[in-house]
């Protein structure tokens, strides 16, 4: 067991969970999840059985991450985010046939109270702020805010917010370079 966990929390067999995560108080992880690792689940978080979790994925307290979503590696998920996995609930209508797929690209981040409703992707190092409502795929480096959410702007990997001069620019943080090719942000 190369991983952490509270004597709280339950982690049910057949679990597969990477070296050197922690995980928290009243944490549920099902035996079906696979987490990479140097996560963190903080308290409260929930692992269903049908989730992929990359590697050093950050995941703060209150977070339910339900079957068939897909977390890659170094995502960050704010405190009381919320994923959904069906499309259009009724408790007496039975859908677990109909879950549809969330993946979250390498980097992104998910702020506080945001809601990723089922079915969408969000591409690599977007970042979504708090209370955003995401209920559409949103492009690599977006920047999304608001209910449904909008696009504001294009974040670095450092998360910074980038300026564009003529489809390029420099971060002004980390001094990374990007550029804007079809609306769609490039790394150089």
């Amino acid at each position: 067991m190369g991983y952490i966990s509270h004597s709280s929390a339950i982690i049910d067999d057949g679990a597969q969970i990477g070296a050197n995560t922690k995980i928290w108080h009243f944490t549920h992880v099902c035996g079906g999840a696979e987490i990479g690792e140097k996560c963190s689940l903080g308290q409260n978080v929930f692992i269903g059985n049908d989730v992929k979790i990359g590697n050093n994925v950050k995941i703060q307290n209150n977070v339910s991450v339900y079957d068939a979503v897909y977390l890659e590696d170094d995502v960050f998920c704010g405190p009381s985010m919320v994923f959904t996995n069906v499309f259009n609930p009724r408790s007496h209508v039975v859908r677990k046939h109909e879950y549809r797929k969330t993946l979250v690209k390498r980097g992104a981040t998910i702020g506080a109270n945001a809601t990723v409703v089922c079915g969408v992707t969000i591409g690599e190092y977007a970042f979504i702020g708090a209370g955003a409502v995401i209920n559409h795929d949103v492009k690599a480096y977006a920047m999304m805010v608001g209910v449904p959410a909008r696009q504001i702007g294009w974040s670095c990997q450092c998360g910074s917010k980038l300026h564009f001069i003529d489809a390029k620019t420099k971060c002004s943080a980390c001094q990374s370079q990007y550029q804007l090719i079809n609306n769609e942000c490039i790394a150089d």
